[in-house]
């Protein structure tokens, strides 16, 4: 059944006329009873009685006019659904982060997107960067912002924040009165830092500026997330060294004091929306179009 025949079918159905009815489709009349003929073939009954006073529908052409209102309908809203997926108007995206995120433009840059794009869902998952990694590489996540000096291999990367390491000191300790603090100064300290396995790049290289300072943390305290880093501090348990956005937590026990790194040795704490090029995803390219407005000010 061709939705063509549907339309001919509807129109003369409201016509009650095959002149009128061709006129306002366009086309001359014996195409439009042929098409007539053609539907009432395959519905194997009339649906037109045509004598001396017109045109009338049968029973079976008033049950069709609904049913073929219905397949008309349904079919341009089908088109519609196509044509703003195709758009990016309509649709889920699935969008992993790690935790301090929270306080580094994640919260801006949603309520950005959500305002512009209300018919497009977000679902979160918070993770760690290595984690991300692992989920946008099998397309079970659409974007994520992670931890990473670079893009890895395969995926495609914006830099959307960048702030320096501080050191977090309970606030009862004496180094918390400072107004700066050389690394070396955490030297006899017990260190926590977010575990290798959660993010092994930026773990790496915190070790490294403190070898270079002059000494290797003992003990060390791994953690799986930067709040956990903040809280043991806070519980006087230990000393770290976080980024900055982290003051933002509040938590009560802990103080932040800017290091002093005249040669650069430690890095600064990096934010990337990572996404697949690769996949057809028209939406991510309006969620990006958020991400790089606020991220430009994060």
């Amino acid at each position: 059944m061709e939705l063509r025949h549907l339309r001919y079918f509807l129109t003369l159905a409201d016509e009650l006329h095959f002149g009128r009815a061709a006129q306002r489709l366009a086309i001359s009349q014996p195409p439009l009873s042929v098409a007539i003929q053609q539907l009432e073939a395959e519905v194997g009954a009339p649906l037109f009685m045509r004598n001396s006073r017109g045109v009338q529908l049968t029973a079976a052409g008033q049950a069709l006019v609904p049913a073929a209102q219905a397949a008309i309908d349904g079919a341009a809203q089908a088109l519609h659904a196509a044509r703003d997926a195709a758009s990016g108007q309509v649709g889920r995206l699935s969008v992993g982060f790690a935790g301090t995120m929270l306080y580094r433009g994640l919260p801006q840059m949603l309520r950005r997107f959500q305002a512009e794009h209300a018919r497009l869902q977000l679902t979160l998952r918070e993770l760690s960067s290595s984690e991300q990694i692992v989920e946008l590489q099998h397309a079970r996540l659409d974007a994520g912002f992670a931890h990473v000096a670079h893009a890895p291999a395969g995926l495609a990367a914006q830099l959307v924040s960048s702030q320096p390491f501080v050191a977090c000191v309970p606030a009862a300790h004496a180094l918390a009165r400072k107004r700066t603090l050389p690394l070396d100064a955490l030297a006899p300290e017990p260190l926590a830092l977010v575990s290798r396995s959660v993010s092994p790049d930026y773990h790496a290289r915190i070790v490294a500026a403190c070898q270079a300072a002059g000494f290797t943390p003992q003990p060390l305290h791994e953690m799986q997330h930067w709040l956990s880093v903040v809280s043991l501090v806070s519980q006087g348990l230990a000393v770290a060294l976080v980024p900055a956005a982290l003051q933002q937590a509040q938590l009560a026990g802990a103080a932040f004091v800017p290091v002093k790194d005249p040669h650069g040795t430690l890095p600064r704490y990096e934010t990337r929306c990572l996404w697949n090029p690769a996949r057809d995803l028209p939406a991510l390219g309006l969620f990006l179009t958020a991400v790089r407005a606020v991220g430009q000010t994060a």
